[in-house]
């Protein structure tokens, strides 16, 4: 079972009936009505083997995850609160090593329409989950982050490959504590959900180190007449 295709246990077959606390991430590919369906598709496998490429490296597996949410052009990931993927894993780990594979990626494609550029959010907050998936205020907040007008115009702007942007509830969770360098991040991002109005907070992420396993050939390498299956969504 792979770091993208998590299972997952419950009593009785059932989803816990309360809200459950989740780490929350999401990525969205910029320009992605542009595409064609095919060129969408390949991107969509490119996305799904970079993210797995980049959970690995950081020892983010099957146990830590809830069944990824596909988005179309982006990816909803929930992560269980262990002691083991604190939020710094994910600030200063997961997200600059993700821009270091979308970088690489993107250097080794000769067509444009094949280049990657994310936006992503780190949020947390408590969720509920059926047979259908996982809802609640807290996944809306992040991703009315995510696609907010002045994060969509940092990526726009920016060189890099990938925008950050984190809610309130990390930045004076953690950032704000000095866990992680708070200097580079930036409030741009004001979003309104049930009434109440949430900050985000804006950073260009250094691309972070390489993961020492990498694949053989580079996913932008693969031909479109003959894509490899999607990782499963759950």
């Amino acid at each position: 079972m792979s770091a993208l295709t998590p299972g997952m246990a419950y009593l009785g077959g059932e989803r816990a009936a309360g809200p459950m606390y989740r780490s929350i991430v999401a990525v969205d590919l910029e320009g992605s009505t542009t595409r064609t369906n095919p060129v969408k598709g390949e991107l969509r496998r490119v996305i799904y083997d970079l993210l797995g490429q980049a959970l690995a490296a950081v020892a983010i597996t099957a146990n830590h995850l809830e069944p990824l949410t596909d988005r179309g052009d982006g990816v909803l990931l929930l992560i269980r609160p262990l002691d083991d993927v604190p939020k710094t894993v994910l600030l200063d780990r997961l997200i600059p090593l993700l821009a270091t594979l979308l970088a690489d990626h993107n250097a080794a494609v000769d067509r444009p329409a094949l280049r990657i550029r994310l936006r992503a959010v780190v949020h947390a907050g408590e969720v509920h989950g059926d047979s259908r998936g996982f809802y609640g205020e807290a996944i809306d907040i992040a991703i009315r982050l995510l696609d907010s007008a002045p994060v969509k115009c940092t990526l726009r702007e920016a060189a890099a490959p990938l925008v950050l942007v984190v809610s309130d509830e990390i930045y004076n969770g953690v950032i704000a504590h000095g866990y992680t360098d708070g200097d580079v991040y930036h409030p741009l991002a004001r979003v309104r959900v049930a009434g109440k109005l949430h900050r985000g907070w804006v950073h260009v992420p250094d691309p972070g180190p390489r993961p020492a396993l990498r694949l053989a050939e580079p996913p932008a390498a693969r031909r479109l007449a003959s894509p490899p299956p999607l990782a499963a969504s759950g």
